[in-house]
């Protein structure tokens, strides 16, 4: 399975301007350079979680429908299945009624009757399924243990604009922010 991120989040989960407060930034210098770091922090936070953040949409590519009809993505939270299709042999694509499957938001499951669902014709990424992740389109949507996360990352690398030796090792990340992203964190095998 491979996972493809089609549409972004269309906002982060915090604004330049309070990232600014936070860091004791008083100029706009910096500007485009923290909300980078808001965006990178984001982007780590959700790959040590495996959740995304904020809404955005997703591609799964299968080669084969999983036994049972049910269909754990390893990412969350599931808000709805967008799209789905099957290919033929020739690399046709049919479509697939949405209706079709039932997302199990709490199990982080995409579940269909087995019975239903077309069998591809060929061989590799025969099933393509466009997913919407996230908890929600607003800042404030975002348990509040991750947004901290983000916090402390973007002000570890605001200050220190790079990785910093401690001792001999190198910290790439502030203690805590582990401690922080663990409750969240979907496993992945």
């Amino acid at each position: 399975m491979s996972a493809i991120l089609l549409v972004p989040p269309s906002a982060e989960p915090w604004p330049v301007a309070e990232a600014k407060a936070f860091l004791r930034v008083e100029h706009d210098d910096d500007d485009a350079v923290i909300a980078a770091l808001i965006a990178a922090a984001r982007g780590h936070v959700e790959a040590l979680s495996r959740r995304a953040l904020l809404v955005q949409r997703w591609r799964f590519v299968l080669d084969a429908w999983p036994p049972g009809g049910r269909f754990d993505p390893r990412m969350g939270p599931l808000r709805s299945v967008i799209a789905a299709r099957v290919f033929d042999a020739a690399g046709n694509a049919r479509g697939i009624d949405v209706a079709t499957f039932v997302v199990d938001a709490a199990a982080t499951i995409i579940a269909s009757p087995c019975w239903t669902l077309p069998r591809p014709g060929r061989v590799a990424a025969g099933i393509e399924l466009d997913v919407e992740l996230g908890y929600g389109a607003l800042a404030a949507d975002v348990p509040d243990a991750l947004r901290h996360a983000i916090r402390m990352l973007v002000a570890h690398w605001y200050e220190n604009r790079g990785l910093a030796a401690i001792g001999g090792n190198v910290a790439m990340l502030p203690a805590g922010v582990g401690a922080l992203v663990a409750p969240y964190r979907m496993l992945s095998l």
